[in-house]
């Protein structure tokens, strides 16, 4: 599912126009990623946690040339799904 159908599905679930729940999900989204840009968490119970993580420094090779490379460390986001999300996929 892509964003489009996200917000089509939404409007039909919630019985309001396309318009409105593009507007919801937009604002959804840009909340999740302002507050994931501060370092905090998003825990929405019984679905998940979005939180940002921090990838270690490493090593790495470059598969054409072979030539080792540092790669620096780095934030990254990251998603742990909730129980009740976990057991709906099951």
């Amino acid at each position: 599912m892509n964003k489009k159908e996200l917000i089509q599905a939404v409007g039909e679930k919630t019985d309001n126009a396309s318009f409105y729940a593009k507007n919801v999900i937009d604002a959804t989204l840009a909340v999740i990623s302002d507050t994931l840009t501060k370092g905090d968490e998003v825990m929405l119970v019984g679905f998940g946690t979005f939180s940002v993580r921090t990838q270690k420094a490493r090593t790495a090779r470059n598969p054409k040339t072979g030539e080792k490379i540092q790669v620096p460390a780095k934030k990254v986001p990251s998603f742990k799904a909730g129980k009740g999300l976990k057991e709906a996929v099951n």
